[in-house]
Order: C-alpha cells, then structure tokens, then sequence
C-alpha cells in the first residue's frame, strides 16, 4: 500500500501492538499490476520542506513569490522528505472497498477484487 507518510509507522506500531491495521480505499486505486512495494517510485520533496517552516505572512524570497522559511534545522542539516511511504502486505489485515474485502491481503485476492470490480459482479467474500 503506497500512501501519505505515516501509514508504514502506523501499520509497524498496529502490528506490534496486535491492532488490525485495515485501509479502506476505492477500487480504483488498487492496482493489480503492481507486484509489490519495490515497483513504486517514491517521488522525493525538497529537503527544505522539513527543515524550514514558512510563518504567516512571510516576506517573498528575492525574484520568487515564495515564502521565505525559518530554519528549525541546523544550518546544512540534510532530510530525507518522501511524499509517500510503502506498506508491506503483512502489516495489513484487510483492505476494503465499496467492492468487497481482501482478508488476509494476497495477491490472489487483490486480483480477485479487481477481476470482480471490473466486471461488476459484486461484493467478493472476505
């Protein structure tokens, strides 16, 4: 599961903590032809983004109509700012969709979803 950054550490703790972690998306962000984590390119933000905080009402930078940020930082402090995070199958009990639920999360049953999402079959069993 590729989502905003915080989902991995959230399903790590869930798991340690025996909680179910379960996302719950629209089939049509599941991607079948994706076969794992390591498939998906991470996009990464500017370092900046976390190592700066830009104030209300913060003068532009000179030539920009960007706000100049504070640093909260050393100065010269390098940070690694992915815009998303990855999340194993194991550490996901179950993923629901308006289409059904895929518990435990394998890829028969991702590929099962998506087969009964496209042809408009209806719920799959969980």
């Amino acid at each position: 599961m590729a989502n905003k950054v915080c989902c991995y550490p959230l399903a790590v703790l869930a798991r340690y903590h025996h909680v179910p972690f379960i996302v719950v998306a629209p089939t049509t962000t599941v991607d079948p032809d994706t076969p794992d984590g390591a498939a998906i390119e991470v996009e990464q933000r500017p370092g900046h983004e976390v190592t700066d905080v830009i104030l209300p009402h913060a003068p532009a930078a000179p030539g920009t109509d960007a706000a100049l940020g504070v640093p909260v930082a050393p100065l010269g402090t390098q940070a690694f700012n992915p815009a998303f995070d990855v999340t194993p199958p194991e550490l996901v009990t179950a993923i629901v969709t308006e289409r059904g639920v895929v518990a435990p999360v394998t890829e028969g049953g991702i590929a099962e979803l998506c087969a009964r999402s496209r042809s408009g079959n209806g719920m799959m069993a969980s």
